[in-house]
């Protein structure tokens, strides 16, 4: 018998049709937030979830489904997942690390661009034919060109961002990062500390995981160090930035600006952040590329293959769960 495996939403089909032959595959074609009991409704006699960042795994959901072998996330992320109860269970988590760092790293600089010359924000001004001819003091913004760029998390996407700002747009790095090796990069970049990050970036890019440490990593006491005219860039997870507090910031024009890609209580936000000016929000679509996309199709069905092969994935999270197989 096949093994059964529920994809959770519709990704790429070059993913989905690696998996036809030796799977048999049920595609979930509703868009939108899956509901926890939809999920166990659907995974409970499947032995794979494939699921995305939006669907929580958690402990209810794999004690329920007790056919359970594999999750594999379409996501870089996997804090969606509960990682322990997974492991307890001896069901394998995979996600499709370093499909995505290039676009992702490609989407911080639009971000960076678009908010620093208010792109956005003329864009909706011409639309709205308020354009009377060119005139010296409309719609000024801030030099990208020679700032000081800020990355927190010099992981693999933290470096393509840093690359980007060091190489083409002449910016000083400097960065925060407990665990992060200085040799591995072939540009200078700055050690620093997070307060120093703070005081000294104009521009702040945070390209971390989601987990206690990291959990409102900016909030009020964070924001009143960043200088005035400092952006925060945020395309890891929503959760690191206290939206509230940020709201209150950018209201009250104490930092210039912002962009959003992900947030707190996806789909929602704080109320109040669609009406300013000084902030772009995007729909969580940093890796929304159709080679990335069907990149990462391919990545988590190859982790799946992988497995049920006898192989070890290579986008295997949680390594003590091989150790326990083997013991």
């Amino acid at each position: 018998m096949k093994p059964k495996i529920y994809i959770t939403h519709k990704i790429p089909e070059k993913g989905i049709n690696m998996l036809k032959n030796d799977f048999d595959v049920e595609l979930n074609d509703y868009n939108g937030i899956v509901s926890k009991n939809h999920l166990i409704e659907k995974s409970k006699d499947k032995q794979v979830i494939l699921s995305l960042l939006s669907d929580v795994v958690d402990f209810e959901v794999i004690t329920k489904c007790k056919s359970l072998k594999m999750i594999s996330n379409y996501a870089v992320g996997y804090n969606n997942i509960d990682i322990n109860a997974a492991t307890e269970k001896g069901i394998v988590v995979t996600n499709t690390p370093r499909t995505l760092d290039e676009t992702t790293a490609d989407f911080v600089f639009a971000l960076i661009l678009s908010v620093a010359r208010r792109i956005v924000e003329s864009d909706k001004f011409m639309r709205s034919k308020k354009f009377k001819g060119w005139g010296p003091m409309e719609f000024l913004g801030q030099d990208v060109y020679n700032a000081t760029l800020g990355v927190v998390g010099m992981g693999s996407i933290g470096k393509e961002v840093a690359k980007r700002g060091y190489y083409g747009f002449s910016m000083d790095i400097i960065y925060y990062d407990r665990s992060f090796d200085p040799s591995s990069v072939g540009f200078k970049a700055n050690s620093v500390s997070f307060d120093t990050l703070l005081k000294e970036s104009d521009f702040i890019t945070l390209n971390v995981p989601l987990n206690q440490g990291t959990f409102h990593l900016i909030g009020e006491k964070e924001l009143k160090k960043m200088k005035k005219t400092a952006y925060l860039i945020n395309t890891s997870r929503g959760p690191v930035v206290d939206e509230k507090a940020l709201y209150k910031f950018l209201k009250e024009k104490r930092i210039a600006g912002a962009a959003l890609d992900v947030y707190e209580n996806e789909p929602d936000f704080i109320s109040g952040l669609e009406t300013l000016d000084n902030i772009i929000m995007t729909p969580h679509i940093a890796s929304a590329s159709k080679k990335t996309r069907e990149l990462m199709s391919v990545k988590a069905a190859q982790n799946i293959i992988d497995y049920f092969e006898g192989r070890i994935p290579s986008g295997l999270v949680n390594k003590d769960v091989i150790k326990l197989e083997i013991g």
